[in-house]
């Protein structure tokens, strides 16, 4: 017996056999000179494009197969891939490789694919919750490179249809495309030794409900075809050959995990109301479009930020006024009445200044640390056309559900008052070209994440008409921490008193001035956080949406009082551990 730990991507335990899954490499680009001409070349990268584009069509009509949910997230992203297969900077400049250096089409997909790659992913300064998107982005431009590369040397895929039912399936590495091969009918689990938590891989498998863990060291060479496994997808554990009672042990927690099944589909219809009546309002956080079916799966009552930056990939043509409303508005109509809050474009430091180049726009050099300087509003203050272009983009989302605007990394009362000027001029603007607009306008709230905000919430709230306490980046800035490079350090901590008594002043703030305020930083995936929160005001929070069920079944379960006692416990606590201690054992 032998056991082998992952990251936990989607929760279930299983008990099967295993069949291990292997992937013809694809062969070394050799000499990236071509001997034939580069209309030869071009020809065979029309050729491997074309080619790509009737697989994904297959892999579309496979989705029919699928649950709702699993449909929604893997063709949203073969959306992605198929603008990627058209006039996208990959094409275009892989053709201008060929053309011009006389590269092979090999060698010309694999360079630009890998600069667009590196233009796309984390640096070394990217938030934490930024560094996720930015790696899914990366993955993007290798994932359909790889495609690409398959067809041009003709090295095939591999296939699941013959792949015994009920089994686990094991591989080196598992790609999102691979998720619309995956039948969960057929499929008990799904383990891979490359991956992560947060890659559009784990996404989908999430939506499609199948048990799984990825980033699994050892994986291929600890496991044979065909043998015993445990698979454990909330531990992220796998058992390998399993001892009698050991096996014994699993059996029992997968018949616990039923009932609780059972009650998570009960408690999922149920509202999130404190055992005195006092009701919590949950929502979620959104990076892609794609997250909505695992929203909704899991209660959400709305969306609390959906940011806005995927529409300004590298892979995509600048969106204008109308390819933002469409996908705002695709977004908003998929929500079915419930509230959504769209932030607007965040940049800033290196973050996106080098497209804005491209774009012809003067980037301010900021120099030093870009954590700090022109980004948020700032930058779009100093590019008021990309913020009206936005703003008339969700004022027309507006006409297709409740809207709420969201206004990133503000500091002072001018910056709100200038933003609402542009909002106001966006709807005027839209009105004298005949577009419907609702008559009261969508409300426009600010994040607070620096201290100069939170110390000065009682002026901001004049302005604005909500507010979201975003903890990751008031946590950074508080402590002068830089949260990318230090998550595991206890340095950064959101259970720190400064940053406590921070939280505390903006919601005094908002009280007094009665103004709707959430927490939708990473503290609110926290249910114990969630009940300290709620003792200091607080009513309302988002979260990513697999977070939304734990933190719903311990509100359930709490009083107004007990979250009242842990607030006050936790503001006498004088240091960070004194502090996290009262939090955590918060009912044992």
């Amino acid at each position: 017996m032998r056991r082998l730990h992952g990251r936990s991507v989607s929760a279930g335990i299983v008990i099967a056999n295993v069949a291990l899954v292997q992937e013809r490499p694809l062969p070394s680009i050799g000499n990236a000179c071509s001997a034939d001409t580069p209309e030869s070349e071009l020809a065979r990268l029309d050729n491997a494009i074309t080619q790509t584009q009737r697989q994904i069509t297959k892999l579309r009509t496979k989705l029919e197969a699928l649950p709702e949910e699993g449909r929604e997230e893997i063709g949203a992203l073969l959306d992605v891939y198929e603008r990627m297969l058209g006039h996208s900077r990959l094409i275009r400049t892989a053709r201008a490789r060929i053309a011009k250096d006389r590269l092979t089409a090999e060698a010309a997909v694999q360079q630009e694919s890998e600069t667009l790659a590196a233009l796309a992913g984390p640096k070394p300064n990217t938030p934490e919750e930024e560094r996720e998107a930015a790696a899914r982005r990366a993955g993007e431009f290798r994932e359909i490179a790889r495609r690409l590369l398959r067809n041009l040397t003709g090295v095939s895929f591999r296939a699941f249809s013959n792949l015994p039912v009920g089994c686990i399936l094991a591989a080196e590495q598992l790609r999102p495309a691979d998720a619309a091969l995956i039948d969960p009918t057929r499929i008990a689990a799904v383990l891979s030794e490359g991956g992560g938590a947060t890659d559009h891989t784990a996404i989908m498998l999430r939506a499609l409900n199948v048990p799984a863990v990825l980033a699994v060291t050892d994986l291929t060479s600890a496991v044979q075809d065909g043998d015993l496994l445990i698979v454990d997808g909330a531990r992220g554990e796998i058992v390998v050959n399993p001892d009698p009672a050991t096996l014994a042990e699993a059996q029992a927690a997968m018949a616990a995990e039923a009932q609780e099944r059972k009650g998570i589909s009960r408690l999922r219809r149920l509202p999130a109301r404190l055992t005195g009546g006092e009701d919590i309002e949950l929502l979620a956080n959104v990076e892609l479009p794609a997250e909505l079916p695992l929203l909704r799966r899991n209660g959400a009552q709305g969306i609390g930020l959906l940011r806005s930056e995927f529409l300004f990939d590298e892979d995509r043509e600048w969106p204008d006024e109308m390819a933002q409303y469409a996908v705002y508005a695709g977004i908003v109509r998929g929500m079915d009445g419930l509230p959504t809050t769209i932030r607007v474009l965040d940049w800033g430091g290196e973050k996106g200044l080098e497209r804005l180049r491209m774009l012809g726009y003067a980037a301010a050099e900021d120099g030093g640390n870009p954590a700090l300087g022109m980004r948020g509003l700032r930058l779009l203050l100093h590019h008021p056309e990309i913020l009206l272009t936005q703003f008339s983009a969700i004022l027309r989302a507006s006409m297709d559900g409740p809207v709420r605007v969201l206004l990133p990394m503000v500091t002072a009362t001018n910056e709100i008052v200038t933003a609402r000027e542009l909002f106001e001029k966006a709807a005027r603007r839209l009105r004298r070209k005949g577009v419907k607009l609702p008559s009261r306008l969508p409300p426009l709230g600010i994040m607070v994440e620096t201290p100069a905000a939170a110390m000065t919430a009682d002026a901001l709230v004049q302005h604005a008409d909500f507010l979201a306490i975003g903890t990751n980046d008031l946590t950074m800035y508080t402590l002068a921490v830089d949260r990318a490079m230090t998550m595991d350090s206890d340095l950064y901590s959101p259970l720190h008193p400064a940053v406590l008594r921070l939280i505390a002043t903006t919601v005094n703030a908002a009280l007094r001035g009665h103004r709707p305020v959430c927490v939708c930083g990473e503290l609110a995936a926290d249910p114990h956080a969630v009940a300290l929160l709620i003792g200091m005001g607080l009513r309302s929070f988002s979260m990513t949406a697999s977070a939304l069920p734990p933190v719903k079944k311990l509100i359930r379960a709490l009083s107004l009082e007990e979250c009242d006692t842990l607030r006050r416990q936790a503001m006498l606590a004088d240091d960070p551990p004194n502090l996290r201690a009262v939090v955590r054992n918060f009912r044992g």
